[in-house]
């Protein structure tokens, strides 16, 4: 498995977990301030898209991961 699937994996997760959070229907609901982390995964995703820096594609490779496109 290369670096950009675990990125999109790792991403797709920590959204789908802060809009359960985050969200007040959600029967396991926190705070409505997870919704800024979700925010915050998705502004990551679109900067990575364009500057194809990658701060988890970085930790990733010193763990020997082979490298992919973020």
């Amino acid at each position: 498995m290369n670096a950009e699937r675990i990125v999109r994996i790792v991403a797709g997760f920590f959204v789908m977990l802060s809009l359960s959070l985050g969200v007040q229907a959600s029967p396991v609901f926190v705070s409505e301030y997870f919704l800024l982390f979700t925010a915050f995964v998705g502004l990551n995703l679109f900067q990575s898209g364009f500057t194809q820096i990658c701060p988890l594609t970085g930790i990733l490779s010193k763990f020997g991961i082979k490298s992919g496109t973020c």
